[in-house]
């Protein structure tokens, strides 16, 4: 039901209005009356009234002044003035303000009557409109949405197709990020510098975020301050120039993703804080990728569902036994390539013993074949595993020590994991095995506790932020806000 307020200052006018009309007939609820602009404003802001009849002339703040500020606060509210016969100046300015009518005193039913008649027939054509664009809208989200997942799944062809889609404004796209979220809900505030399209593919759900400038500080404060203080898991893909790249950083904000959960830290995890192996492509099946984050994380329960998993798929593919060996060889290969990650001169898989592609020539049979590739995993597995233990402290003890000397510099991962000489991806692993944090926070945290250090003596927070290791202010105000809870210029000024 629509909701009315009379503004007048003739108590009969105001009597009058509410006895004789039967506004319920119009489905319209008389919610109150006033006889001047301070009350009047009051009740409107009380009320939030969809229609205002208001007489121009009322004591202290006069009708116009009323109208003007309802407007200003509520464009859509319809407002009637009521005008004296010698009054037509002050019509014209309530026109001007946007009053979608005016009666002339004094009033009667039968003009009460006109004026709500105009009144819900305007209103409906609102309603008709309003419907029209949410739908248009809806239908250009939803196109918008669809040629995004497009533009991840298959690159270069759905360029042009996600072009029209985006509108004008896609010549001024310069990059592109993909970030995969844990939960549903978790979107990123608008902002001029760049335009995040929310997308889902099946159990993922994704964001895709256009960028317009070079420069991504107001993009990356959010995703350092919000996602970790909601409880959720959020991955980064690496931002590429060009949109059919999009696919590129699409794959890796998946592995960021699953990483991040597997080291049960929620919040952001970057691709480039897990590391990449160049020997193992990134156009792996979800299968294949299943199996080789399984040998990462020394799973080996995991390891063998993820094979039952595999060879219950190519079952399902009925190979013939030449393209069966081929896929069969392949995963073998990526485990040993894995197997190397932990040490690249793993003696037992280099040695020349080691011929899984002869030795599966010797089988004739897919059961055998399938219960000898299980063995050849698992052996690879254990071999990890042994390799692991003998590895780990030393590793991880040097790469802190290293840490630690190095901190003010621009210090990667991949840097410290070849000091170790180890691949970074499962460095990273083994770090937050040993340490029970991932690198990078390890890292964030030393330089944390420098900067508080060199606040507390008093030193300008530009200076800090450099001697830390952070060469953009916001960056480092962003992250020691996260860390210490203030900003680093209230911390300084408190000592």
């Amino acid at each position: 039901m629509l909701k009315a307020v009379i503004f007048d200052d003739e108590y009969i006018v105001l009597q009058g209005l509410q006895m004789m009309i039967d506004w319920s007939k119009y489905g319209i609820e008389l919610v109150g009356t006033a006889a001047n602009g301070t009350d009047a404003l009051t009740l409107f802001e009380e009320s939030q009234p969809d229609i205002v009849f208001s007489d121009i002339r009322m004591p202290g703040m006069d009708g116009l002044q009323v109208i003007e500020k309802i407007l200003s606060i509520s464009p859509e509210t319809i407002c009637i003035v009521f005008s004296g016969f010698n009054e037509f100046e002050y019509v014209k300015k309530a026109l001007k303000l946007g009053v979608a009518d005016y009666l002339e005193k004094p009033i009667t039913i039968t003009m009460i009557d006109d004026a709500i008649q105009k009144i819900i027939e305007k209103i409906s054509i609102q309603k008709n409109i309003s419907s029209i664009q949410s739908k248009w809208e809806d239908s250009r989200v939803e196109l918008l949405e669809k040629a995004t997942l497009d533009l991840l799944l298959l690159g270069e062809e759905a360029i042009p197709k996600w072009c029209k889609s985006f509108g004008s404004v896609e010549e001024y796209v310069l990059g592109v990020t993909v970030l995969a979220h844990s939960n549903e809900y978790f979107v990123l505030q608008e902002h001029s510098s760049y335009k995040p399209v929310q997308v889902r593919n099946g159990t993922e759900y994704l964001l895709v975020v256009f960028h317009f400038q070079g420069e991504m500080e107001d993009f990356w404060g959010q995703l350092l301050s919000r996602p970790e203080q909601t409880g959720i898991f959020l991955g980064s893909g690496r931002t590429y120039k060009h949109l059919a790249d999009a696919k590129k950083s699409y794959k890796e904000a998946l592995q960021a993703l699953r990483y991040g959960k597997f080291m049960d830290e929620a919040g952001w995890t970057r691709f480039e804080d897990i590391g990449e192996n160049p020997q193992i492509s990134v156009n792996l099946s979800d299968q294949e990728e299943a199996i080789i984050f399984s040998m990462r994380t020394g799973d080996k329960a995991r390891l063998k569902n993820q094979l039952d998993t595999f060879i219950k798929q190519i079952e399902g593919s009925r190979f013939g036994p030449e393209v069966l060996e081929r896929e069969i060889l392949k995963i073998i290969y990526l485990g040993m390539e894995v197997a190397k990650e932990v040490r690249e001169d793993i003696v037992k898989i280099n040695d020349a013993d080691f011929l899984p592609h002869v030795e599966i020539r010797t089988i004739h049979s897919k059961e055998k074949m399938y219960k000898w590739f299980r063995e050849q995993m698992e052996t690879i597995m254990d071999w990890s595993l042994e390799a692991r233990q003998d590895l780990k402290h030393g590793a991880v003890e040097k790469a802190c020590k290293f840490i630690k000397e190095n901190y003010y510099r621009d210090l990667t991962l991949q840097e410290v994991s070849d000091l170790v000489g180890m691949n970074s991806t499962y460095f990273s692993l083994l770090f937050k095995e040993e340490m029970g944090q991932s690198y990078i926070k390890y890292l964030t945290q030393i330089r944390m506790d420098q900067a508080k250090k060199l606040l507390q003596e008093g030193q300008k927070v530009g200076e800090v932020s450099t001697k830390v290791g952070y060469h953009t202010y916001r960056h480092f105000s962003e992250l020691f806000k996260k860390y210490v809870g203030v900003k680093p210029g209230q911390y300084r000024d408190s000592f």
